[in-house]
């Protein structure tokens, strides 16, 4: 009999535990380019990273970029949505469970309210009936939870198929594997390889519009992306109000300056 899913992800539970250990350790690590990693001065696995980057694009060219194209060619708008609210419902377990341990009860509560009425009311999340209830969705991980609580981001860190990281958020995907509900619905393993391309396909067929942005809008579609990424898990980290840059603080003194002359 195939594994469940369950089963399948015993090993990504004990890689999961072992990929925690660096979060402890990140916080007597020097880190470079300020606590949340926002400029590219934070990146010292560039040689690493680009290499890795190359062969993401190389894969999303030949793979996945041409699955999602031609997913929407096929699938009609509502059905894609209603595929899309599945796993947004299923990921808002993550989102209560990480508002949760941030303190963000108010949050919380609107995550709770969103599983709550998209699992019954909502056909195991195929609808989307909470938000119009006024129970607003709430983007959270562990990755997050780790960088609310103080811990450095590290080094920029490109992962294989995965892409964007940095040392917290690779170390946060292990917490990510323990509040994942897709442990606990023991599909086959060929279930859980299905529904697992399923995701990756519906999720960057939502991203075939940035495409152009990426390839025209800098010299360097590396460096852009890091860059504009990891400004984007800055502003995450922080609900959309970081704390200044010591370089912000630097220039708004300059400027100061400039105006008393």
């Amino acid at each position: 009999m195939p594994p469940t899913l369950t089963e399948w992800f015993a090993m990504p539970r004990l890689l999961a535990t072992l990929l925690l250990l660096p979060s402890l350790l990140l916080g007597g690590c020097a880190s470079t380019g300020g606590p949340d990693g926002a400029t590219s001065e934070a990146d010292p696995l560039e040689p690493w990273n680009r290499a890795v980057y190359r062969f993401n694009r190389t894969a999303d060219e030949w793979v996945l970029a041409p699955a999602a194209r031609g997913y929407v060619a096929v699938t009609p708008e509502p059905v894609d949505t209603g595929v899309t609210n599945v796993f947004q419902n299923l990921e808002d377990v993550g989102n209560l469970v990480n508002n949760t341990l941030q303190g963000k009860m108010d949050r919380a509560v609107s995550d709770l309210g969103r599983v709550s009425f998209n699992t019954t009311l909502g056909l195991l999340g195929i609808f989307d009936v909470a938000s119009p209830l006024g129970f607003e969705r709430h983007d959270e991980d562990f990755g997050q939870t780790l960088g609310w609580w103080g811990v450095p981001s590290g080094p920029y860190f490109v992962l294989p198929l995965l892409g964007p990281s940095t040392i917290r958020d690779t170390a946060g995907r292990g917490g990510d594997y323990f509040v994942s509900p897709y442990d606990y619905l023991e599909l086959t393993t060929g279930g859980a390889y299905a529904l697992y391309t399923l995701r990756a396909v519906d999720f960057r067929a939502s991203l075939l519009g940035t495409d152009r942005l990426l390839n025209e809008a800098s010299f360097d579609p590396y460096a852009f992306q890091r860059d504009a990424w990891l400004q984007r898990r800055r502003n995450q980290v922080h609900d959309g109000d970081p704390p200044m840059m010591e370089e912000e603080e630097m220039d708004m003194l300059e400027g100061m300056e400039g105006v008393g002359e």
